[in-house]
């Protein structure tokens, strides 16, 4: 492989860190990209969940010289605020203190930025040409724009960068069998907002929050959390953006009762947000129109049994391996694989089949158990969090970390603050969590467990592991 010719299809989140971090290397890379420019026509929203920064994507990001950039877009969330039926609240921490925390990033301003940083380190970036189709005897890409320009371009090695509809992976599933599968969620998800405080309607700010903007407060709600509404089978929540706003999301079952197919106007909309979910419908100015004019996002986890096509084609990402958004992992795994693949092919840049390979074998155990993860972190968030015996579980879980640091090491923990591999993650997990389940059986609160003997299963059970990556 000629270490000064790399082209990538997609200049999204992982797309345009890749390249970044490619360019960085000294490689010559060509980028080419569906949508148009989002720094001169705007990014389009209505399907954009806000993103969850953790570990392993601020790690790839300072990798590329910009946390400090990311620290000017980002809102720290110290864990998740619980919204009960009624309207009260309890917020639930993710870790021990605020070093232990995630960050909410708008999708928008982080891809401008990544994008800004991909063209600063060298990176030719083209916009509004799709892949077409692919030559695959000539290595020639076909590319056509909106107006329906054609125009070609030799790629002798080609990384799939363009998501879960990967044209990509379509051009190579025409050659080879990828083994593709796609498990949809049967829920759907809509995109709404809480306006800052200084956005609202006129006249349509809650008194209570009057003050607030008096003040020269911008948010509607306590800035630093993930807010929940857990109703069960669905729930919304709502992620805090530097300017004062918030992008709220609504998960429900695509069919049934309620369902997103069962509201159709803008008085079903109001009916359903009153009665379950009433202390955001205030805050939500906009709401009914909202609903009715954003699109409907699909859930769904696509599956691999192969990744590349011998040295000439890789998938990486949501392209590879898109999952549910409920552990706020999917960008971050992402960027982990663009991290791992810059320094695969740094390492050995003439052998691009070598390379290929074995980011499969390293990262695939990854993706399907981060897969997993996030499908229980859904039933968790929506119809686990206000449970007595998860609560209790969760008092313990951190009660065995402190009792037993390095060698019990929460699954979350594990996920979110560490680089300690994701197939790690999920199976330590799961033996932490029959042994929660078995200690607290019975129980209702942590002074009825039996510490000395859960030191003893815990010291059966696990061996220490490293604390970090």
């Amino acid at each position: 492989m000629n270490k000064h010719a790399v082209t990538i299809v997609g200049a999204g989140l992982v797309g345009s860190l890749l390249a970044t971090l490619l360019a960085q290397r000294g490689f010559a890379v060509s980028v080419f990209e569906r949508r148009p420019d989002p720094r001169r026509t705007g990014f389009l929203g209505g399907r954009s969940i806000n993103l969850a920064l953790a570990e392993r994507g601020w790690h790839g990001l300072r990798l590329a010289g910009l946390q400090q950039r990311m620290l000017e877009i980002a809102v720290m969330m110290r864990g998740r605020m619980i919204h009960d039926l009624d309207g009260r609240t309890n917020l639930q921490r993710y870790g021990r203190d605020d070093s232990e925390v995630i960050w909410s990033v708008n999708r928008g301003a982080l891809n401008i930025t990544l994008l800004d940083a991909a063209e600063a380190a060298g990176a030719a970036i083209h916009f509004d040409r799709r892949l077409d189709a692919l030559d695959w005897t000539t290595s020639t890409m076909h590319l056509r724009s909106e107006e329906g320009v054609a125009g070609t371009h030799q790629a002798d090695v080609i990384l799939g960068c363009d998501g879960a509809g990967s044209a990509l992976r379509g051009a190579m599933a025409q050659t080879t069998d990828l083994g593709e599968r796609f498990e949809p969620l049967g829920h759907g998800y809509k995109e709404l907002e809480i306006p800052a405080l200084a956005d609202f309607p006129s006249g349509q700010l809650p008194s209570p929050l009057r003050d607030a903007l008096a003040r020269g407060e911008r948010f509607a709600m306590e800035p630093n959390a993930l807010h929940i509404w857990p109703r069960g089978n669905y729930m919304c929540i709502a992620l805090p953006n530097a300017e004062g706003s918030f992008t709220v999301t609504l998960f429900l079952a695509s069919e049934g009762t309620p369902s997103l197919a069962g509201i159709t106007n803008a008085a079903d909309v109001r009916a359903f947000f009153e009665r379950d979910f009433a202390d955001a419908v205030p805050l939500m100015p906009d709401l009914e129109k909202d609903f009715l004019d954003n699109p409907v996002g699909l859930l769904g986890t696509l599956y691999l049994d192969r990744w590349h096509l011998d040295g000439t084609a890789l998938l990486l990402g949501d392209a590879a391996h898109a999952i549910v958004p409920f552990h706020g992992q999917g960008m971050n795994a992402g960027f982990e694989d663009a991290v791992e693949l810059a320094e695969l092919l740094s390492a050995t840049p003439h052998d691009s089949a070598v390379v290929f390979a074995e980011f499969e074998r390293r990262r695939k155990p990854n993706a399907d158990a981060i897969a997993a993860m996030a499908l229980d972190n859904y039933i968790e968030m929506r119809d686990r969090v206000d449970d007595a015996d998860y609560l209790l579980m969760r008092e313990l879980d951190r009660a065995l970390a402190a009792r037993h640091p390095g060698r019990w090491v929460p699954r979350y923990w594990m996920v979110t603050f560490s680089r300690i591999p994701y197939a790690t993650a999920f199976e330590r997990g799961g033996i932490q969590a029959r042994l929660l389940r078995q200690m607290i059986e019975g129980k209702q609160s942590l002074a009825e467990i039996d510490l000395d003997q859960a030191d003893l299963l815990v010291q059966r059970h696990l061996q220490p592991i490293a604390a970090s990556a």
